[in-house]
């Protein structure tokens, strides 16, 4: 999966840069970590990327620019109650995405998640997508947004730092 996304340095003369959206693998592990550690406040032990990684291979997506990673989307799969039809289903959750700072607002993020919700559906056969994300976090609710998730409630004292969460989902 390649894409262009404009507006960085890297390629002056075309005024774009390429983004590669791969699978992630076993040696992309502690980049993905450190990614993580330097951009969200909700850090994993090793072992969890490890475990997604190998249980969920084809919704957990790196994104790089010439080499370099500079993203990734971490899914699982889960069987549970859907949000929409209130029936057993199963359903693909973000459990983390992540892009350094100087590579957001270029479509990389959308990317990742456009690409990780196709393979949901069509490897692992979920009908519904769900997050959770800071409610002080509008960037990030507005891109869910723009991608059709509907905010089906606040959560309470979600985060270790007492912040609220919406959780977040759609069909797919």
């Amino acid at each position: 999966m390649v894409f262009l996304i404009k507006d960085l340095a890297h390629d002056t003369q075309k005024g774009s840069c390429k983004v590669v959206v791969r699978r992630t693998r076993k040696e992309d592990i502690p980049r993905v970590i450190q990614i993580n550690r330097l951009t969200l406040p909700e850090n994993y032990p090793e072992f969890f990327f490890y475990d997604h990684l190998e249980n969920w291979p084809e919704i957990f997506l790196v994104a790089e620019v010439e080499g370099n990673i500079v993203g990734y989307i971490m899914c699982r799969i889960e069987t549970g109650i859907g949000f929409f039809h209130m029936l057993p289903v199963r359903k693909g959750h973000i459990v983390s995405i992540a892009v350094l700072k100087e590579y957001r607002r270029k479509g990389i993020g959308l990317k990742l998640m456009v690409e990780s919700m196709s393979a949901m559906k069509d490897v692992y056969n979920a009908k519904e997508v769900y997050l959770e994300v800071r409610v002080s976090n509008e960037p990030a609710i507005n891109l869910y947004r723009k991608l059709g998730f509907q905010i089906i409630k606040r959560l309470p004292g979600y985060y270790s730092d007492g912040e609220d969460a919406y959780l977040m989902a759609r069909l797919l």
